[in-house]
This record gives structure tokens, sequence and C-alpha cells, in this order.
């Protein structure tokens, strides 16, 4: 889904980390902002540049505000087009349009997400030092996060903290720092730092101290934490607060809490909200429960038209609780209206059928999604090559690794080591020498490096 993100330790988390504080505004986009965030979102298939687009529209007799082009900027970063909101950027900069600390602080974000975190290094150190300031020490700080170099974010955190610089928004990206690194207990350190220093802690801080305790196996602690986050302020509990600890009752098999927390959930989710249907799926299909499963998925068809992430999520949790007849129809009625087509569902029909051994089920999405698709379906061929292997048919599986290798490298795949291992656990149990050697000319004949099996 595109904007969770699986935390270590069992919680969902929705809300992202940001770099800056954006601008809040309750203004209506006008007409023209509308077009010129459509132009610019665009530029491809025009076969422009960002640059050229924004001069074209200045030519036109059209004048553009500085709050228009933040607006398209940030609607850019929302959908991780973040080469043209730098583009946009650098056309500020190169028009000597005036940065805010904001600015400078959005820029060497992206920078740091396009030419990686040395560039955005040496633009921190370019700055002017009256730019070198609290937003963009802190945006410096969750490029390193981020990146997982844990040397440099400590630094710098220690940095911020000699300049009084820190914020509730450096702790929350320094914990999610040592979640990612698997050292839960960290953020219970900086947790007793934060309150030390009398810095509120948001949603997101609560969230992930949460989960700090799942990652110990300490679901009571996970508790005490939501009862302190209810104690202190209640307003800050929403429906992501509950999907958060259900996730973790799932983890920790305490199934009944975690349908306790759903049914929260589903309380305190906003009318036409779809995300947290998603979730409800998701979670509902971790429990087993079937029939809660289609009271929601039901629910949510009777709100929304469908898309293609909701079939998703609903295939992903019918192929866990292995409702193979439910799985079919729910495929075959995507199939039959989806305007756009998505591989990932094809890849989990695939997945469900092959789990159950019905190979000729899994062959006829293959075979569709071969007929729709364009490029290499190397996900499915992979999960038909393991499903061979486990079945001791090592021609059909040597058939799928050669109906992808060919030009595989044109599509950036390279044999998985789930994939390679399979093929050589299968030589080993055969005491197939000359198989190994085999595999390496295939790999070496599609110019793959023959050392992936070492």
């Amino acid at each position: 889904m595109n904007r969770t993100r699986l935390v270590p330790g069992g919680g969902w988390l929705v809300r992202k980390l940001c770099t800056a504080p954006e601008k809040a505004s309750q203004v209506k986009q006008s007409g023209y902002e509308l077009r010129l965030y459509r132009m610019l979102s665009s530029v491809e298939t025009r076969g422009e540049t960002v640059s050229q687009t924004l001069n074209r529209y200045i030519e036109e007799g059209k004048f553009i505000k500085k709050y228009e082009l933040e607006r398209c900027i940030k609607e850019l970063r929302k959908y991780l087009k973040f080469q043209h909101a730098l583009e946009i950027m650098e056309w500020m900069q190169m028009r000597k349009i005036n940065f805010s600390y904001v600015d400078f602080a959005v820029h060497l974000d992206l920078i740091s997400k396009t030419k990686g975190v040395v560039a955005a290094e040496n633009y921190f150190n370019g700055l002017p030092p009256g730019a070198r300031n609290k937003l963009t020490y802190g945006a410096l700080l969750n490029c390193y996060c981020k990146e997982a170099m844990k040397d440099k974010a400590l630094a710098i955190f220690e940095k911020m903290k000699e300049l009084n610089y820190v914020t509730t928004l450096a702790f929350d990206n320094l914990m999610s720092l040592y979640m990612r690194l698997g050292q839960p207990e960290n953020v219970h350190r900086l947790v007793r730092d934060m309150k030390q220093r009398n810095l509120p802690m948001n949603s997101f801080t609560y969230h992930v101290w949460m989960n700090s305790f799942s990652s110990l196996n300490d679901i009571a602690g996970a508790e005490r934490v939501y009862e302190e986050m209810k104690k202190e302020d209640e307003q800050k509990i929403s429906w992501i607060t509950y999907s958060n600890l259900a996730a973790i009752y799932v983890k920790a098999e305490q199934f009944e809490k975690a349908e306790s927390a759903l049914k929260m959930l589903e309380k305190e989710a906003k009318p036409r909200q779809r995300e947290p249907y998603h979730f409800l799926l998701s979670l509902y299909g971790k429990t087993g429960n079937l029939s809660e499963l289609y009271r929601v998925w039901n629910s949510l068809k009777s709100v929304y038209p469908m898309t293609n992430i909701s079939y998703l999520v609903m295939l992903q949790a019918l192929s866990r609780l292995k409702d193979i007849e439910g799985l079919t129809e729910c495929y075959k009625e995507w199939k039959s209206s989806c305007t756009s087509y998505d591989i990932r569902l094809a890849n989990t029909a695939v997945g469900a059928y092959l789990s159950q051994d019905m190979l000729e089920e899994a062959e006829l999405v293959l075979e569709d999604a071969t007929r729709r698709r364009k490029g290499y379906l190397w996900k499915i061929h992979e999960m038909f090559m393991l499903f061979f292997l486990k079945h001791r048919q090592l021609d059909e599986a040597l058939s799928h690794l050669g109906a992808i290798a060919s030009g595989a490298k044109d599509y950036g795949w390279c044999p998985s080591s789930e994939v390679l291992n399979a093929f050589l656990k299968y030589y080993e149990d055969e005491k197939d020498v000359d198989g190994v050697q085999e595999l390496q000319k295939i790999l070496k004949t599609y110019n793959f490096d023959p050392s992936l099996l070492e």
C-alpha cells in the first residue's frame, strides 16, 4: 500500500516522517493552479522538461506565484515524483526566487532522494549560515536515518542537541532508525530523553514506542503506552492507533484482542475513508476471521468504486485464509472491470494457486498476464520455478528460468537468492554435481555472474 510502512516490531504506521513542516493551506486550488500541476506532473508525455514547461507557461502570458509552485512541489512529493519537484526548485533558484527556511529543507530532502546523501551533505555544507538551522539540520538527520547511517545520524543528533535544535520530529526519525536496525530497546531511552526535555509526543511517537515493546515481546508494555496515550491526550488516538494495536496483537497471536481493536478502528474511521478498510481487510485476514473479512469487503464495495489496490488487499487476505473459491471469484471480478492492469494481482493469484498445487489455474493466469502485460513477468516465473523444483521437475523450472533470463537485465531482474538456493538444494538432493555446472553455464550465457551460486 502506497502510504503505509510496516515498522519492525509488527506495527503498521501510516504517518510518514517529513523532513520539514509543510505550509498548511485551506485555499481551494484555482483552475490555473490545477492546470499548472497537471502540466508539471506529466512532462514526460510531452517530451518536455519541467523548466521548459514553466517557461512556456509564462510565455503564454500567465503569472506564477511562489505559493503555487510550493503546492505543486508538495503534490509531486506526495506522489513520489521527486525529480520533477527538484527541477521546480532548481528553476526557482535560476529565477532567483527567494527560498524560505522550509524551502531549503525541502530542497535538501529532494537532493538526497534523487542524487544521494553525499550530494545532500554538499548542499547542506554550502548553505549560508542562517539557512543551516533547525529545519535543514532536521532534514539532513532524516536523510541519514532513511539510509540507516547510524553513526552520522547520531553525530548530527548530538550537534542538534548542542544547538538546541532537537524537536519531536528529530526524535521520531531516530526512533525509526533504531527500529529499522532491530534495536527497539533504544527507543525507550529516547522517550525518557524526550520527557526530560518536555518535548510533546505526537501520535507517531506513541506508535513507534508501542511497536518497540512489541518487538521485545512485551505486549503489556505496548498496552501501557496505549493507556498513557489515552490519558495524556485522547485526541491523538485515531483509527491508525487501533490499526497499530491490532497488528501488535496479531503478531502475538492474541486474536480476540486484535478483533476488539479492529472494532475500535472501524468506529474511529471517518466516513468515506478508503484506507481504513484496507487495513481492516488485511488484519482480519491475519486473524483468520473470514466472515468479518467479507463483511468489511462488502461494506467497502457499497461505499466506493473499486480500485486495484482494494482488490489486491482482498486477494492477499483470501490467499492467506486459503479461500481459493473466493479468491477466484474476486480475481475474475477485478479482471472483468479493471481499466489498468496491475501485475501484483496476477502475482497474488498465481502464488495462491501454486500453494494449493493448482497448476492449471496458475498457468491460465500466467497466460493471461503474458497477453496483457509487456515485459518480463519475473515474479510469476520465479514462483513457478520454486514450485517445479519443490515437485522435482527440473526441466520445467529451467524452462521458466529461460523464459525471463534472456532479457532480464533490461528490466533489472537477477535471480533471487531464494530461487538460486532452491536450484542448489535440488542438485544437492539429487547429488548432481554436473547440474550445478550446467546452471553456472546458463547464468553465464545470460550475462549473470556465476559466482551468485557460491
